[in-house]
């Protein structure tokens, strides 16, 4: 089977909060698990998890995600919805790139680009990956990573800065991706910023086989940092989380899950083998 990524978003004890409330303003939404640590739901279809991670880290701008609403009528409920009680990056209106545009924080930090445009996709929400300062200029070099590691993937939209912006030719300002089946959006900024990748928001990628984990976790984890329970941070910094599929199942099993959390808690790379016989 192909592996399956979907993004995690950081809390410090929101994460059933914040998903009751993005269910009730995205449609074909629903909350799929929901338990102390974590809760799985789906916004349009699109798969999330929020972890109630603590204090340590928070959800920042380095990651935002896009939600191509497809009409006038759409976009203007998910701004209005979006931004209340949160902030305005950029506020709704017409711009260069889209007839009908929007950036917005919401109440619980996470960063949404609101795009009026459909998309040719079942995957209505995507990731973006924001490099900023010194990493402006590797959006390239992401997208080449990312497509070589991941299986069936291909490279979809390049969008470089003019010559008048005086970079390097060939300077991405944004890019698509496919990674696999998994749409993936990029892109950088000339201005300074105060934030960076974080594990406030983190990628991660869902293996069936032994061998699956051990080549994201090589690939993904080379000439980055590894953590523990599957962490990771690549070259350029993104969270990654390197996971066997069939943790969740165990982790709800009440005879098992004590055993498979101690197993876990103080390696780095998973091993299902270990899990299924703890």
């Amino acid at each position: 089977m192909k592996p399956s990524i979907y993004p995690c978003l950081w809390f410090d004890l929101q994460a059933s909060e914040a998903a009751q409330f993005y269910c009730s303003i995205f449609k074909d939404s629903k909350i799929l698990e929901n338990t102390p640590l974590i809760t799985r739901f789906e916004l349009n279809g699109t798969l999330f998890m929020g972890l109630n991670g603590g204090p340590k880290y928070h959800v920042n701008s380095a990651i935002s995600y896009f939600v191509y609403c497809g009409s006038e009528e759409e976009i203007q409920c998910m701004y209005d919805a979006l931004s209340d009680g949160g902030s305005i990056l950029m506020p709704l209106a017409h711009y260069d790139w889209s007839p009908k545009y929007a950036w917005v924080v919401d109440r619980f930090g996470v960063n949404w680009q609101l795009d009026v445009d459909d998309i040719r996709s079942n995957q209505k929400v995507v990731p973006c990956l924001l490099f900023v300062n010194e990493k402006r200029n590797e959006v390239k070099n992401a997208i080449l990573h990312y497509t070589g590691i991941f299986k069936n993937s291909k490279i979809l939209m390049e969008a470089p800065y003019p010559l008048e912006a005086g970079l390097p030719e060939g300077t991405l300002l944004f890019a698509q991706v496919k990674l696999g089946e998994y749409l993936l959006n990029a892109m950088s900024s000339t201005l300074p910023h105060d934030f960076d990748f974080s594990p406030g928001n983190s990628l991660v990628v869902e293996c069936e086989t032994q061998e699956e984990i051990d080549h994201f976790w090589a690939n993904l984890g080379s000439n980055g940092q590894y953590y523990q329970c599957g962490w990771l941070s690549d070259q350029f910094g993104v969270s990654w989380q390197i996971l066997p599929t069939i943790l969740s199942k165990l982790m709800t099993d009440p005879v098992r899950s004590r055993k498979v959390i101690e197993t876990f808690q103080n390696i780095q790379k998973f091993d299902i083998k270990a899990l299924l016989e703890a």
